[in-house]
């Protein structure tokens, strides 16, 4: 195998990429300047360097996708895709260009401290690309509801019914009546908004669990939902956004990359912890927070957690057996020694994590 004697960072935007390179060794990194965003120019600008199999290249995730990703690997030039939240900053450093985001890029590529991203193959994007839909989808949906919940209040219609959403509450919308006319079309198009959104939600959580069985992922979002509060969709989520999980070597490195440990500023003798980092992949940190607020209650194996464990291992439907007891009685010891609801379900995240990587660790993907 050739060693790898340029390490070239891209910065790359629509239009175009900034390139810089670090040579192996301690020579600085160099800056080669920027050109159009076209596949044939970039292989140009890179066979003047050296052979292909001595270049490894190295972009941030971002917009622009995974698509150069392929290019370079089928162009025989080895290549990754970083995390941005997880890059080296320095705290004096305030110019910032994109010719020096390049130059950063390679230097520490070559040193060896950026964090690859997973790529996943095209199919398995395609439904990346539909779980993030439905989350725009649910975006979409919190901001329509807020705008009819605030046009009512705005005109004293409170309701009284103890859950908002529901059918009771639609009907209660729908029976509201306005002096003007012109109030009546705000009422029913910030209505029909909120219901077609509902219908625009419910046409995505059919096409994900449809494709998510015909996914080659679907031994891990199956085997997932063992766990209490981790559902088909958001089985679906964790397993498009993080692949396969073998790749993680410990529980520890999955937490660190999805923000879940707590930050930390020492010096001396003295020892500052704070709130949990939020680097790396925020869609799946999100999804663990939800689950873990269903740890709140004690362990249980209702019949729609039995449903979906059906068909997998026993060895991890015990884990997810064991994630109930471990995690509820962790949730009640925070809580009692005074932890706020929200810190302790961060830290049920954090542990969540970890027996999301115990499933991992025992799933076999098959090949694209």
């Amino acid at each position: 195998m050739t060693r790898i004697a340029f390490f070239v960072g891209l910065d790359v935007h629509k239009d175009s990429i900034c390139m810089a390179v670090a040579h192996s060794g301690r020579e600085p990194s160099r800056e080669l300047g920027k050109i159009p965003n076209d596949l044939v120019k970039l292989l140009k600008r890179l066979d003047r360097l050296g052979s292909r199999d001595a270049i490894s290249c190295c972009y941030e995730a971002g917009p622009t996708g995974y698509g150069l990703y392929r290019d370079l690997e089928a162009a025989g030039i080895h290549s990754v895709v970083v995390a941005p939240t997880l890059i080296p900053t320095k705290s004096g450093d305030r110019v910032k260009t994109d010719l020096r985001d390049a130059a950063k890029l390679a230097h520490f590529h070559r040193s060896g401290d950026l964090t690859p991203v997973w790529v996943p193959d095209p199919r398995v994007e395609a439904l990346r690309d539909l779980v993030r839909a439905r989350e725009a989808a649910k975006a979409d949906q919190r901001a329509a509801r807020h705008r009819l919940g605030k046009f009512l209040l705005r005109h004293d219609r409170r309701y009284s019914g103890r859950t908002a959403w529901t059918g009771m509450h639609f009907d209660w919308i729908r029976s509201q009546r306005f002096d003007h006319v012109a109030q009546g079309h705000v009422l029913r198009e910030s209505l029909g908004a909120v219901e077609e959104i509902g219908a625009r939600i419910a046409r995505l959580d059919e096409h994900i669990a449809d494709e998510g069985k015909a996914s080659t992922l679907w031994p891990l979002i199956q085997s997932l939902q063992v766990l209490k509060g981790v559902r088909t969709l958001t089985a679906t989520a964790i397993a498009v956004e993080l692949g396969d999980l073998r790749r993680f070597q410990d529980p520890r490195k999955l937490m660190s990359y999805l923000g879940l440990v707590a930050s930390e500023h020492s010096t001396g003798n003295a020892k500052r912890r704070g709130g949990i980092t939020k680097t790396g992949n925020g869609h799946v940190r999100r999804l663990l927070v939800e689950s873990a607020w269903s740890y709140r209650h004690p362990p249980r194996r209702p019949r729609e957690l039995m449903k979906r464990s059906e068909g997998v291992a026993p060895e991890l439907v015990s884990i997810g057996w064991k994630a109930q007891h471990r995690l509820n009685r962790r949730f009640r010891i925070l809580v009692g020694r005074g932890k706020t609801r929200q810190v302790a379900i961060a830290a049920i995240a954090r542990e969540l994590s970890g027996f999301v990587w115990a499933i991992g660790q025992k799933v076999a993907l098959s090949a694209p």
